[in-house]
This record gives structure tokens, C-alpha cells and sequence, in this order.
């Protein structure tokens, strides 16, 4: 099945590559070193530079084009280059609108930075893992010292400089039960933009981390998270956020999950039925087919000697964004929830299912206690958005279902108010009756 070249698409640029100024112990791009043996520095030199722009914006099918620069560690480059990066945005946009973001590790923000971020309007992403003693614990510097005290530092000047951030979190063995710990935390930082990722590697017998297809008996990280334990911190975020902070407070999993339930594309390629349109550029205009699949087997080309565009919607491309449906294992396919997960990343897909079935997705335990626990309430947010009312409601709603909805008179064989498709009886009642 051929994608329509007038969808967009994304392309997540590396322009400093795998290099980075730390040394964080779940880092599976870091390795990546080893792809460029022959590379005397990392860093996307002006030729590669301008024709990733350039062929970007003008595949780009709609009047605003976004670009996310990442890597490695992107600051690493300096001002200087961001500066040029954005010389050649205004050569090249034509009448199309130009947005910019950058992923960090935050340990370089200056004031310098700061003037520029903030003239050149940069959404900026900072990955902090909770207070000191969770963030230091896997982000080292490579003195093996933790980093948390230069990453406040640094997101000290995107506040002072009123820099629009968000943060990423990496949900790991030694955070992993402390959802409680890490709301908190971003809260009182004044993130209002939450994202909660998985660390979840294997290691090959030679200690390197294996590719997402490698089916063997592999050794799992003693970093990478438990699935039921992922799926709980979830879900501890999810229902203290629908308490509290719905419409304050983004949760890039809780958006998706009710943009499935109201059958709207995800906007995240994980939650969607299939992928295929998030791919990225290493410094050497090599694409590969995603950010997690820098593997020699999934490289495209390079934008240098064939069209970044003609890439894209490759046969090879193509392949990769169904078999993410098409490789659904039949638990997946008999599941109550798989509108809400679509199985979510083919990366993790390595684990045996119940029914024995190879390529079963490792953390499913996890995502199928969360979406089934959360239904009930994405139940209610759908039903507020679609009658137009503000999603805020929910959190009225939820202390009269934490109260067993004592003003709401219902007979125990109808369906339960609280949207869980249930009878009331056998749900919210009892909370009613415990009351």
C-alpha cells in the first residue's frame, strides 16, 4: 500500500550525531559511533546542512514545516550554528512558516543561548528524570558524576528568558515507582508538558544493544524498566492528573490515548495503527526509518544522492510503517484495548505472548493494566470535548466518583454513570456502598 505524498511527515535531524557531552548509562544512541567509523568529527556540515533544509521544507505538503534537532547532544554545535541553521530557514521557506525545536540535556544553556532560543521563538525539550537522587542516578557527565544541578541551571535560563519547554522523563528500573515523587517534582519546576518514556534495551553477548528485530534469548538491561511497573507509574500519573490538573497539565500519553479513544490520530507515531512517517537524519545525511531503528538494516539512503522525499515514501519505508499493523500477534488482536495502544512501538515488540507467540510487545502487561484502568475517564473527557464543554469538568466529576456518586440515582442493572461500560452495580456503586 503506497501513503499519499501529500501527508506530512517528520524528520528528526541529528546535526552533531551521536556525540554528546554525557555519558548517561540507558543511552542507546551514544553506540551509534561505531556506524561512522571513518567520520572525523560529528557534525552535519554546510552542504548536508542546507540540502536537509532545503529538500525539507519543500517536500513538506503543507504551509508549516517543523524541524526538531536533536541527537547526541545538538548544543554541542554552539549558537553559531543555530544561528546559520536559521539563515538558511528564511533562505529557503518561501511562503511557508518555519517552527523550530530543540532536544537537551540542558547542561550547556547560557545566557547566550537563552537570547537566541528565545528570539528565534525554540520550543526547547529538557530530559530531567525527577528530583537529584532519580535524575543522577543514570545521567552521568563522563567523570561519572550525576548532572542534575547544571540541568536546573540550565533550565533556569530558558525561565528567566521565558522559553516555551517541556520535559522528558525516562521511566526506568530506579524510578519506576516513583510516580508520586516525580509529579511533584515537574510541578514545582513549572512543567506543564509532560513526557514519559520507556528505557527498554537488550544487550548482545558482546555487550552491545541488540536491534529491535533480534528475536534471540537476550539479555535485558538492569536499567531497562518492569512492564507492570510502567504501566502503574501510568497510571499513578493519570489519576492524580485527572484530580488535578487536566487542561494545566500535558501528558503527551494521555493526549494520544484520548485522541484514540475519540478515533483521531494519535499525533504520536507509538500510538497510532501505523508509523512510518518519523524518521531520521544523521549528521551524514544517511535517513533512517525511525530514531529507534539506527541500524545498518534500516537505513534508507542518503538526502545527498537520492531525494529526501523519494526516501520517504520509499517501497522500503512503505513496508516498515504497515508492519507495525501487520505484525500484530493475536493477543494483540483479540485485545479490549488495542484501539487505545495499536501495540504500540514495533521496537519493543521481542517478548513471547501468553499464548506463546514470538514478537509479542515487551511492556504489554503494562500498557493493558493502564488503559483499562483510565477507560472510564477518557470515557468522560471524550464526552465533555464532544458536547464542547471544557475538559476541565472531569475533575468535578471525579471527587463526585471518589464520593460513589451519592447524588446520582441509578438503578444497579444500568449502565454505571461513570462511562466504564459496566454496570453500575459491579462499579461505582460499590465505591458507594464502601463509602
Amino acid at each position: 500500500m503506497m501513503r499519499d505524498r501529500a501527508v506530512p511527515f517528520h524528520v528528526l535531524a541529528k546535526p552533531s550525531g551521536p556525540a554528546c557531552n554525557l555519558d548517561c548509562n540507558y543511552c542507546f544512541y551514544l553506540e551509534k559511533e561505531t556506524l561512522f567509523p571513518q567520520a572525523s568529527t560529528f557534525k552535519m556540515v554546510p552542504d548536508i546542512l542546507e540540502s536537509f533544509i532545503k529538500q525539507y521544507i519543500e517536500s513538506q505538503p503543507t504551509n508549516s514545516v517543523h524541524f526538531t534537532w536533536q541527537g547526541g547532544e545538538p548544543t554541542l554545535l554552539g549558537v553559531p550554528y543555530f544561528e546559520e541553521i536559521i539563515r538558511l530557514q528564511e533562505k529557503h521557506t518561501g511562503d511557508k512558516q518555519i517552527t523550530n525545536a530543540i532536544q537537551t540535556n540542558g547542561v550547556l544553556l547560557d545566557e547566550k543561548w537563552g537570547l537566541f532560543l528565545r528570539k528565534n521563538s525554540f520550543l526547547v525539550g529538557i530530559s530531567i528524570d525527577g528530583p537529584q537522587p532519580l535524575h543522577d542516578r543514570y545521567r552521568l557527565g563522563h567523570d561519572g558524576k550525576g548532572t542534575f544541578n547544571q540541568v536546573m541551571a540550565g533550565l533556569n535560563v530558558l525561565k528567566n528568558h521565558h522559553i516555551e519547554f517541556n520535559t522528558l522523563t525516562v521511566v526506568n528500573r530506579s524510578n519506576q515507582d516513583q510516580a508520586g515523587v516525580i509529579y511533584n517534582f515537574l510541578k514545582s519546576i513549572g512543567s506543564t508538558y509532560w513526557q514519559f518514556i520507556p528505557a527498554v534495551e537488550r544487550t548482545r553477548a558482546d555487550g552491545s544493544l541488540a536491534a529491535p528485530h533480534e528475536l534471540d534469548d537476550l539479555k535485558l538491561t538492569e536499567w531497562s524498566v518492569e512492564a507492570e511497573r510502567y504501566g502503574q507509574f501510568l497510571t499513578t500519573i493519570f489519576k492524580r492528573w485527572v484530580r488535578e490538573d487536566v487542561g494545566n497539565i500535558f501528558v503527551q500519553q494521555f493526549e494520544a490515548a484520548l485522541a484514540n479513544e475519540m478515533g483521531r490520530p494519535a499525533g504520536v507515531c507509538v500510538w497510532n495503527a501505523t508509523c512510518g512517517q518519523a524518521l531520521a537524519v544523521e549528521h551524514n545525511g544517511d535517513l533512517y526509518s525511525c530514531d529507534h531503528y539506527v541500524f545498518p538494516e534500516y537505513q534508507l539512503g542518503n538526502i545527498m544522492e537520492m531525494p529526501l522525499l523519494d526516501l520517504v515514501h520509499s517501497p522500503d519505508q512503505q513496508k516498515f510503517g504497515i508492519d507495525k499493523q501487520d505484525g500484530l500477534t493475536q493477543t494483540c488482536l483479540d485485545c479490549d484495548v488495542l484501539h487505545l495502544c495499536h501495540g504500540e512501538c514495533p521496537k519493543h515488540r521481542f517478548a513471547e505472548g501468553p499464548n506463546g507467540e514470538k514478537g509479542h510487545n515487551y511492556l504489554c502487561a503494562g500498557y493493558k493494566q493502564f488503559f483499562t484502568s483510565v477507560r472510564p475517564e477518557l470515557g468522560v473527557l471524550k464526552e465533555l470535548l464532544e458536547l464542547g464543554q471544557p475538559t476541565e469538568k472531569v475533575i468535578q466529576w471525579m471527587e463526585e466518583k471518589d464520593r460513589g456518586f451519592p447524588n446520582i440515582e441509578a438503578e444497579q442493572s444500568d449502565p454505571c454513570p461513570c462511562g466504564s461500560q459496566l454496570l453500575f452495580k459491579d462499579c461505582c456503586l460499590v465505591h458507594r456502598e464502601k463509602d
